[in-house]
């Protein structure tokens, strides 16, 4: 009954989400935008279109679920260089590891780095004063847990940070997730296992926030007394961009060993509800030999994105990547090595490279 409740409940939490998503008309009014960058390089590659079956410590972009997956421990370090030519990069670090028998914790943290910019004042317009570089920063802590072999939940906090020399804001969101996974017939299931997955999760549900510090302090002064005084400016808060993810995907056996997927191909859809911005829709591809050697590919597509006098994104739809996952032990200890290109006009893409250590249990 535990479980029926809360596929109940966030069904009926993503209905009522979608009710007041996929606002284009007030693109442009939530802050904290980072949060929508996919940081990761194996869903990115597939244009992030994997929220019903991404596994592991990527899950915290799409579904918080799929940290219920984690077999032992996981470590991941990416570097995304963001639309290549604007000097701006991304260092995003996570750790997993299992707690007992279902429970997975978490920990993920994103650091994007703008460079400098030269500091300017309006009695020093040209710029005399040094440089200054804004600090973005999300701390996220994540649970997973596996209720049974078909239904897995998790749920994350994510502290956020955004500020300059004087000036900053902080605040604090909550994603949640559940996942489904079966088969399409049972009498396959021991050759195939759980081939059908579904999901759905919530992202950036918090309290709104708001810029604050001593560089929004102006000097005046009283033209008849002389009197300099400080004035603060009071600066408007704004929302967070929540979203609902809505998914499904199938692996398809391109083999006939019973043991092992020598030959997979993963296809995934996503729906993206959004509160600030156009929906998306999504569309990925994996191919996977032995689970060793990946090539994927995705698609994103969105409301006016053909259109260069009405698109509200920078992204023309295009993700490709590829993942390597060597074996470094006997009992099943991966090194893998991952990277994703996001096509996009302006600039020169989005380009994401990964590295990762999966510890698997000891065998007795």
């Amino acid at each position: 009954m535990r479980i029926r409740n809360i596929v109940c409940t966030a069904a009926l939490v993503a209905s009522g989400s979608m009710a007041f998503a996929g606002n284009p008309d007030r693109a442009g009014q939530a802050g904290a935008t980072e949060l929508l960058i996919n940081p990761w390089a194996r869903s990115s590659g597939m244009g992030s279109s994997n929220s019903a079956n991404v596994k592991g410590l990527e899950s915290f972009h799409l579904n918080v679920a799929g940290l219920a997956f984690t077999e032992q421990t996981e470590l991941v370090f990416a570097r995304t260089n963001y639309l290549k030519g604007a000097d701006i990069s991304i260092n995003n670090f996570g750790f997993s590891q299992r707690m007992g028998e279902g429970s997975v914790l978490a920990l993920s943290v994103f650091s994007m780095d703008m460079g400098d910019i030269i500091r300017t004042t309006v009695e020093n317009p040209d710029g005399t004063l040094g440089t200054y570089s804004p600090q973005f920063l999300n701390v996220a802590l994540g649970y997973g847990k596996k209720f049974s072999n078909n239904i897995y939940a998790g749920i994350s906090a994510r502290i956020i940070s955004e500020a300059i020399t004087d000036v900053k804001a902080q605040g604090l969101c909550l994603d949640a997730g559940v996942q489904y996974k079966t088969t399409l017939s049972s009498k396959k299931e021991k050759l195939k296992g759980k081939d059908l997955h579904f999901g759905v999760s919530l992202r950036n549900i918090g309290p709104d926030m708001k810029f604050e510090g001593s560089g929004l302090t102006v000097n005046t002064q009283n033209v008849g007394t002389g009197m300099v005084s400080n004035t603060e400016q009071r600066s408007a808060t704004f929302n967070l961009p929540s979203l609902v993810n809505i998914g499904a995907a199938y692996d398809f056996r391109l083999d006939t060993k019973a043991d092992v997927y020598v030959h997979r191909l993963t296809t995934a859809f996503n729906f993206t509800s959004h509160t600030f911005q156009n929906n998306q829709y999504s569309a990925g591809i994996e191919y996977a030999f032995k689970n060793m050697v990946m090539l994927r590919t995705g698609y994103v597509m969105e409301k006016d994105m053909y259109s260069k006098e009405l698109r509200k994104t920078a992204f023309t739809g295009f993700n490709a990547g590829f993942g390597v996952d060597i074996p470094i032990s006997k009992n099943g200890t991966k090194f893998g090595i991952d990277y994703s290109y996001r096509d996009t006009d302006p600039f020169e893409g989005v380009h994401t490279f990964a590295a990762r250590i999966t510890l698997a249990p000891k065998k007795n």
